[in-house]
């Protein structure tokens, strides 16, 4: 009873000390030994006092010693870089408590700290940084630690190349794995059924789409709402951009007039969908069928018009006489997004879905006008969807692909409804009864993308963007409203979009010879868009911004070889763009930012032009969104590896990296190691000049900067043997480190849409029409069936689909 402390009797709180024992804790262990403490998180880790793996022991002074302290190593040092999982092994004699805790460096997130084995994902660094580690042991009377070191260099691409190939699966490195969610037909809404695949499916708008296209992930929380570090649950937002049409029906297409159940299906085919992801145990991900957020935007969806083109007559048609309303999205091909979370998609190919002919009642404006979109005058519509006899006489969703001058005015017919179409669309995914705004301050074009440049406060905005048609431009439209950091946390995401994309200044770019280059305003009145224009007399800026093609052609823009996706590093602000490839670019037509003409040739058949393609990059004179004036260079020149290195492989490419029509390109998230320090970029192909050697393919790149290479002057040759020489800006040449294939795709397809979760552990990827090459009897090929074994039923129907890719360690997938 001697050893019992004297206490009153009563009710205590239990804000008393029971407890006297001399156990020595790991924390008493630390205070014992170290003179001074510093917090790294939050009071948890202390700075220790000894250097490498030195041991450590402690008693308490008081104690009556017994047994020996525990001998205990933290293991030796070790090296890793960033985006890196790194595990740590700690020994210790005793079975008692152990104890991992970091004592210096950049701080980093511990997984299982209070066992032998801990893992963390190593940091981003721009610079050798070295962390300290502590692992301790206590037997309950006594303890000892151990301290070792780990040094992260900076993130570098750290897989093995994927050979090109020409498998039906997706191919990526070792330590890696697929899986395959999102695939055409696939039900999103609660009672619909598995898709048959078999052609007789209907009900595509509660279906995935055809061609998956670009997409991108929103993060939500584990109560539904809006997390842009969410990494476990969320929102796929998917443009489908086109569709292959004999796989939709039983026995292919028929013929015209086209029945109206065929047209419905393969119109409900194209558009946008929004799906919830959700990551379970080991890893596997699933789509929540049920989920309120799921959606389907097709070419039928009610949208609105927003900007100075809302409620001009150039919108006015018989299905809204006011202009400012429209039916749907289509042929939606790259995207972007807005710091406030919305997702904006952009409509592609667009023109060729509808009929023209009989332009009497056309003016010669007007029909200069459709000539330069391309809405052909003798055009009947790709899929005939105009010749439907609806079976309710007042249904115009076909009639309105007849672009015809038929009535009256243009309130009688859908004259004008090409121009409801060409747009950049913004959708809420997080509102998914919120109708899309089709943002008209941005331009109509053949929009591939819509990416927003570096964000600054009190710094006007920018959105980069191509447009993909041959000897087209690329655009930068910059907001009238300077930026507000608070705005990127509205719950009225739409009303952002109002503030920001509803007015400012639409520029197009002129590339000069010398690697300088300008942004030239398209605005009315100036540089030659008036009235008095010969070829076109533009009326007022609301014509300008509906006809910016033509607007660029007056002010002597770069016309460019199809300028496709846009990506902005993440770290520089530098702008990168896609050039998938040009077969009209001719020897005589060369230019420093065009610069190649040559044959590639695809066994006997001659491949002129740019058949391989390239990336264009700027740097804006002063890093700013605002620059009127930028520098440039071609950061890569697609090509094959046995392709002239002095004249057409001018990026010195090897089996490990050539590749050819770049297509869908995309930098990594800002929020993990792939988007910081030297960000990870993503680059993808659409291509048809090089599928004799190997399908379409993924590379994972790390880019230096505009100006790493120099001026080099090459000599292009005609298939008749002519030669000219053209000078230009080439970047560095590409290596090992910098770049790599990551993944090749299935027969047919092509590789387009690239995202990861913020944590950049899961990269989703797009695979749009793969094995259409064949028909409805004997498909070109039957992904994603194929993918577990390679092969699959000889009359499986292949499906566009997504590609959930992981790294089988838990690292930054790339890293």
């Amino acid at each position: 009873m001697n050893d019992l402390t004297p206490t009153a009797f009563g009710y205590t709180d239990g804000d008393v000390d029971t407890n006297h024992s001399s156990t020595v804790t790991l924390n008493e262990l630390a205070a014992q030994r170290l003179s001074r403490r510093q917090t790294l998180r939050g009071g948890s880790a202390i700075v220790a006092a000894t250097l490498g793996g030195s041991l450590l022991a402690a008693c308490d002074s008081n104690a009556v010693e017994t047994d020996p302290a525990p001998t205990v190593s933290a293991g030796a040092a070790g090296t890793t870089s960033s985006g890196r999982v790194v595990t740590l092994t700690g020994t210790a004699s005793s079975s008692g408590a152990v104890a991992w805790t970091q004592t210096g460096g950049t701080a980093v997130a511990l997984n299982g700290p209070t066992g032998n084995t801990v893992t963390f994902l190593a940091p981003s660094v721009t610079s050798a940084t070295v962390l300290t580690f502590q692992f301790a042991a206590s037997d309950g009377k006594t303890a000892a630690s151990a301290t070792t070191t780990v040094t992260v260099n900076p993130a570098q691409l750290g897989f093995t190349a994927v050979a090109k190939n020409k498998l039906d699966v997706v191919s990526v490195p070792a330590g890696y794995s697929v899986q395959v969610v999102n695939r055409l037909g696939d039900p999103i809404a609660a009672g619909v059924a598995a898709y048959k695949n078999d052609g007789t499916d209907t009900n595509f708008a509660q279906r995935i789409g055809d061609h998956g296209d670009a997409l991108c992930w929103f993060g939500l929380s584990a109560a539904g709402a809006r997390d842009d570090l969410g990494s476990t649950r969320g929102l796929l937002v998917q443009n489908h951009e086109n569709i292959t049409q004999k796989y939709l029906h039983a026995a292919g297409a028929s013929g015209s007039p086209r029945p109206e159940a065929e047209a419905i299906k393969e119109i409900e085919c194209h558009g946008v969908s929004v799906t919830e992801l959700n990551e379970g145990a080991n890893r596997a991900w699933t789509v929540v069928q049920a989920s309120s957020f799921n959606r389907r935007i097709t070419p039928n969806t009610p949208m609105v018009f927003n900007g100075p083109v809302r409620g001009t007559d150039y919108l006015k048609t018989v299905y809204s006489p006011a202009g400012t309303a429209g039916r749907g999205t289509i042929n939606n091909c790259a995207n972007g997004v807005t710091p406030w979370a919305t997702n904006l998609t952009c409509e592609e190919n667009w023109a060729g879905y509808f009929r023209r002919s009989g332009d009497v009642a056309r003016t010669p404006k007007e029909t200069t006008a459709l000539s330069r979109y391309g809405v052909s005058a003798t055009a009947g519509g790709s899929y005939g969807w105009a010749t439907v006899v609806a079976a309710d006489g007042a249904d115009t969703r076909f009639r309105r692909w007849d672009a015809r001058a038929t009535g009256a005015s243009a309130t009688d017919d859908f004259r004008n409804e090409p121009n409801q179409f060409g747009w950049v669309v913004e959708i809420d995914p997080y509102s998914p009864s919120a109708a899309p705004r089709k943002r008209t301050a941005l331009g109509r074009l053949g929009h591939e993308g819509a990416w927003p440049g570096l964000l600054v406060a009190g710094r006007k905005p920018a959105w980069y963007m191509g447009d993909d048609s041959q000897r087209e431009y690329m655009y930068k439209f910059v907001s009238a409203t300077p930026w507000v950091a608070a705005d990127a946390n509205a719950t009225d995401r739409l009303a952002m979009g109002d503030k920001y994309l509803d007015n400012g200044t639409l520029y197009v770019a002129k590339f000069n010879a010398d690697g300088s280059g300008s942004w030239i305003p398209l605005v009315f009145g100036q540089n030659g868009i008036t009235a008095a224009n010969p070829t076109y007399a533009f009326a007022d800026q609301a014509d300008v911004l509906v006809h910016p093609r033509l607007a660029a052609d007056v002010v002597g823009a770069t016309p460019m070889d199809r300028p496709e996706w846009t990506a902005v590093n993440p770290v520089t602000g530098e702008v990168y763009l896609t050039l998938t490839n040009n077969s009209s670019r001719s020897i005589t037509t060369t230019d420093a930012a065009n610069p190649r003409h040559y044959n590639d040739p695809k066994g006997a058949a001659a491949q002129t032009g740019n058949p391989n393609g390239h990336v264009i990059r700027l740097r804006e004179t002063g890093n700013t969104t605002e620059a009127t004036a930028f520098t440039w260079d071609i950061y890569l020149f697609g090509a094959g590896v046995d392709l002239d290195a002095a004249n057409i492989n001018l990026s010195g490419l090897t089996a490990d990296n050539d590749f050819s029509s770049p297509d869908g390109l995309w930098f990594g998230r800002s929020s993990n190691a792939s988007g910081q320090g030297k960000p990870l970029l993503w680059l993808q192909t659409d291509d048809g000049a090089y599928t004799d050697v190997t399908n379409c393919m993924m590379l994972a790149a790390m880019p230096g900067s505009v100006g790493d290479g120099g001026a080099r002057t090459i000599t292009n040759t005609a298939v008749g043997g002519a030669t000219a020489t053209q000078a230009t800006r080439v970047g560095a040449t590409a290596t090992a480190a910098t770049l790599k294939r990551f993944l090749v795709g299935p027969v047919d397809c092509e590789i387009t849409g690239v995202d990861t979760t913020p944590d950049g552990r899961t990269l989703f990827v797009g695979i749009q029409h793969p094995g259409d090459g064949g028909t409805v009897a004997a498909p070109g090929g039957h992904w994603p069936d194929s993918q577990a074994t390679g092969t699959a039923g000889a009359s499986v129907r292949p499906r566009s689909a997504v590609a959930v890719i992981t790294k089988n360690d838990g690292g930054v997938v790339a890293l």
